[in-house]
């Protein structure tokens, strides 16, 4: 995988995100929250690519988008909407958990491949699925996999989003049995 995805609009990936919403199953919430939830996991993947880039700490990158980000829109996508708290848990999460959350990536890897060989977009898609699917056992597996396999599909289209859908699932077999 090369390290340029085509990354769309947000107002993009958000509309694709939204299409899917009738299909997911129930998980309690409400489709306010159900959207709440979908904003910060494409927000999540955002500030895990910057702070892979730009070496920036994790407190500064939840800062940062609190007090700039989570007050404006992006491509008509109010990122007001996101739930603040479900993204800065799993930003401090996965930066505190990140050894155990590429392992459970790189056993789903070919054999030979590394975690540093994928995409870094791919990379940050797969982390914050994997902190769900293994901290979070309070939200459904589908879920988990349906949301990240569409931010993936949003960003590059089929090929990476088989892959992630792949990934997922055997994370979810790994972590949930």
């Amino acid at each position: 995988m090369i390290d340029s995805p085509k990354p769309t609009s947000l107002k993009a990936v958000m509309e694709t995100l939204n299409a899917q919403e009738a299909a997911k199953p129930s998980s309690g919430l409400t489709s306010k929250e159900k959207r709440a939830r979908t904003v910060a996991r494409l927000v999540l993947v955002q500030a895990l690519y910057q702070m892979e880039l730009s070496g920036s700490g994790v407190e500064s990158v939840i800062r940062e988008y609190s007090d700039h980000r989570f007050e404006g829109d992006l491509d008509g996508e109010k990122l007001a909407e996101a739930d603040e708290a479900f993204f800065a848990e799993g930003a401090r999460a996965i930066v505190k958990e990140q050894s155990t959350i590429d392992r459970l990536i790189t056993d789903r890897l070919a054999t030979g491949w590394r975690i540093e060989r994928l995409d870094t977009t791919v990379r940050a898609i797969l982390r914050a699925g994997a902190w769900e699917l293994k901290f979070r056992p309070d939200v459904a597996v589908e879920v988990v996999i349906n949301e990240y396999v569409e931010i993936a599909r949003a960003f590059y289209g089929e090929t990476e989003a088989r892959f992630v859908n792949g990934a997922l699932d055997g994370i979810a077999k790994d972590t949930r049995g």
